[in-house]
């Protein structure tokens, strides 16, 4: 079904998952994916922390991720509740991928190499829900955040 004038201009602007401890997603999601933190929004209870992927050809300002954070696609918010990452009864959240609380699968960053980008996470010491050795999906790995949430690593193109 075509789109219509009234949806023409929608984007999916952004997925949120809530972390325990900022400073160990925000490593993650850094320096492990090589994702810019667009924005950090702190309030009095909880933090917003804004992260995607720059393609431009340059560095953009402070100013400028900050101000694209609703303008773009495919960004990334980590909301941290402030006090779970020193409260000892904290359990962590649900990834969605066991009971209770099956229902949200994973995201996905693609790759150029999967092999390649497995390897770097290797030596990076990442933690594997599925490499793309196992199963019949070659393919295809599925990495675990500091959370326990699922980031499939996809090459540009995939053959379903």
């Amino acid at each position: 079904m075509p789109r219509t004038a009234e949806t023409a201009a929608f984007k999916f602007n952004h997925t949120m998952l809530r972390v325990k401890d900022p400073k160990a997603s925000l490593q993650f999601y850094t320096e492990v994916l090589g994702m810019d933190l667009l924005s950090t929004q702190p309030f009095s209870s909880f933090t917003l922390y804004f992260l995607g992927y720059s393609h431009e050809d340059r560095e953009l300002t402070a100013e400028e991720k900050h101000n694209s954070r609703f303008a773009r696609e495919g960004v990334l918010e980590l909301t941290h509740n402030h006090g779970t990452e020193s409260d000892p009864n904290f359990a962590g959240y649900a990834s969605g991928n066991a009971d209770p609380g099956k229902g949200f699968g994973h995201i996905a960053i693609t790759v150029h190499n999967v092999d390649e980008a497995c390897a770097r996470f290797e030596k990076l010491n990442v933690n594997f829900k599925k490499r793309p050795t196992d199963g019949s999906m070659r393919d295809i790995a599925f990495i675990l955040d500091p959370d326990g949430y699922w980031i499939e690593i996809v090459p540009s193109k995939l053959n379903l």
